[in-house]
């Protein structure tokens, strides 16, 4: 027979196993309409230390929310009419001198990987090859300029974009007026008896979150800038959607600063016939990754983030996979408080007669970064 405290951990771990699946399922059923929802609530949790500051010199809350979200919403504005123009621009151009690139690989590149290939492998391999690699790119770059051409007519992503657009910066302004009442409630919530554990892992996710995303995003839009402002200066053609890309996806460790190293030098190659610009654009990488990595990185996000890059590369590959943009969006905050719990488990346990079962408790061993 169990005792009660026994039943009382299987009801609870049964409550909790249940609500997690309803989460998950009812996620599931409305991933399609909660795009503006996750941007509002990252939105008001990046800016919440500065309403907190604004509220903190004698402003109300609704002030300081809207007076934080204005700033942060009029400077996006902004951007977009600065920026886009040149954006959209140079995607024309792309598309317009996708073919030459297309047949640019075809007439250089394809013979010279299929010479390498008949080297060691016969003129039978590189037949194969040339056929199989000849085939592969024609049809790739049919469906895509046919899956661009298609979603361009149809006006979904106009009409999902106005829609974010138009939601967000709401959804955030009742998230940040209220982000203050909804923690104190949630802490209301929490069971008594666990209420100081919980609230410390509350503190540890907060601070990896914290660290991880408002730190990152300063550097993502530092070396987007810095990407796109030497790539233009360099004369790479598209260097500024390049640049932007490359920057953007600085988040994902070493993977934007190797496809904007790819795609920068590919295009350089293609562009000039010179190998000294095309040494250029690539030292414009190296260096930008150099400093990202010894510099900005360690200064604006610290050691506090305690997310491997592996893992932080699984995730994002598995939020995408199940659920799609807003999957990616979610994918490094349950990636964070999966990491903390996985960690007060492993602490947990290594504290636990499972594991030692000398009398004496064994002190609490941090098992390092999952």
């Amino acid at each position: 027979m169990k005792t009660k405290a026994e039943l009382a951990l299987t009801w609870q771990t049964a409550f909790w196993l249940i609500v997690t699946a309803a989460f998950i399922v009812l996620f599931v059923l409305l991933r399609g309409v909660l795009l503006p929802f996750v941007l509002g609530m990252a939105l008001a949790y990046v800016s919440d230390p500065a309403a907190d500051r604004l509220e903190k010199l004698g402003l109300p809350r609704w002030l300081a929310t809207l007076l934080v979200l204005g700033l942060t919403v009029g400077l996006g504005i902004l951007v977009l009419i600065l920026v886009v123009p040149i954006i959209v621009n140079q995607i024309v151009q792309l598309a317009e001198q996708a073919p030459g690139y297309l047949d640019f690989l075809r007439q250089r590149i394809l013979p010279e990987v299929t010479q390498f290939v008949a080297r060691f492998g016969g003129p039978h391999d590189a037949a194969d090859f040339q056929k199989t690699a000849g085939a592969y790119v024609g049809s790739v770059s049919s469906w895509i300029f046919g899956m661009l051409g298609h979603v361009w007519s149809s006006g979904l992503v106009i009409a999902d974009l106005g829609a974010v657009m138009l939601l967000t910066p709401l959804v955030a302004f009742y998230f940040l007026r209220d982000w203050d009442v909804m923690i104190a409630t949630l802490d209301s919530w929490m069971p008594l008896r666990h209420r100081s554990t919980l609230r410390t892992l509350a503190r540890e996710i907060d601070g990896i979150l914290a660290g991880f995303i408002r730190g990152q995003a300063t550097v993502c839009v530092i070396f987007a800038i810095y990407y796109s402002i030497a790539l233009s200066l360099a004369g790479l053609e598209f260097g500024i959607i390049i640049g932007i890309a490359a920057g953007m996806l600085t988040f994902i460790p070493y993977l934007g600063a190797a496809t904007g190293l790819v795609a920068s030098v590919t295009v350089a190659f293609i562009q000039f016939d010179d190998h000294t610009r095309v040494a250029i654009v690539a030292g414009v990488y190296i260096i930008g990754h150099l400093i990202e990595g010894n510099l900005v990185t360690p200064m604006l996000v610290g050691g506090q983030v305690k997310l491997h890059p592996v893992w932080i590369i699984f995730s994002l590959m598995a939020g995408g996979a199940l659920f799609g943009f807003t999957g990616v969006l979610l994918a490094v905050p349950v990636a964070a408080v999966v990491g903390v719990l996985v960690r007060f488990a492993l602490r947990q346990y290594l504290n636990s007669n499972f594991y030692d079962n000398r009398v004496e408790p064994l002190p609490l061993v941090d098992p390092g970064e999952l």
